[in-house]
């Protein structure tokens, strides 16, 4: 039941020709930071994914240049790939309407995506690189799991803890204090080069090394 209901959220043929999709597979890789739009959530935890794929534009003389499918988009090479950054613009919940979008337009791999974005239900700047998996009651992923069909992509995990069960909307929505801003500075570092080893030399190398 539940394949049946996602998979009639996806675009329909007649609107990807219309938007001129891709008539056969890419071998473009799709990378994913989730987080919520406007300069009010920028620096929160809720905003890693965001955080962690502009550091990587930046670390390859990349820019969200231009707009599509209400994403901000990035695009270039890295090792040997051509590589397409997205930050969706829809609030955390609404991220599968862009990634969808995205995802039937190029003709997505599901494992050449890769969906970067934050964990409660890991210690703060612990990484978890897996090559599919649930939701885990990330909202985000929730929509990008409906809008696409399938669980079975990339996904790189980054803790932001849980010191408060009880209080988990203003953790996420908070900012680092100090002392985790620069933890995370580290994290960030690794999740970058996560992602370019995998790029480089696949996921099961990539998660051996950064698991």
């Amino acid at each position: 039941m539940l394949a049946m209901t996602v998979l009639s959220k996806m675009p329909s043929l007649r609107w990807l020709l219309r938007h001129g999709a891709a008539t056969a597979p890419t071998k473009l890789k799709l990378i994913v930071g989730l987080g919520n739009p406007g300069t009010r959530y920028a620096r929160s935890r809720h905003n890693v994914g965001f955080m962690i794929v502009e550091r990587f534009v930046r670390a390859h003389d990349l820019r969200f240049a231009r707009r599509r499918f209400n994403a901000q988009i990035a695009e270039g090479d890295i090792a040997g790939a051509r590589v397409l950054i997205a930050k969706p613009q829809a609030f955390m919940n609404s991220s599968g309407d862009a990634v969808g979008k995205l995802f039937a337009f190029y003709k997505i791999a599901s494992d050449d995506l890769l969906v970067v974005y934050d964990e409660l239900d890991l210690p703060l700047g612990k990484m978890r690189l897996r090559s599919k998996g649930s939701a885990g009651g990330h909202h985000g992923m929730e929509s990008i799991i409906a809008r696409i069909g399938t669980s079975d992509f990339l996904r790189l995990r980054v803790g932001i803890g849980r010191p408060d069960p009880d209080a988990d909307i203003d953790h996420v929505l908070g900012t680092f204090d100090y002392d985790e801003r620069a933890a995370m500075d580290e994290t960030f570092a690794r999740a970058v080069e996560a992602i370019e080893v995998w790029l480089a030399d696949g996921i099961d190398v990539a998660m051996n090394k950064f698991n």
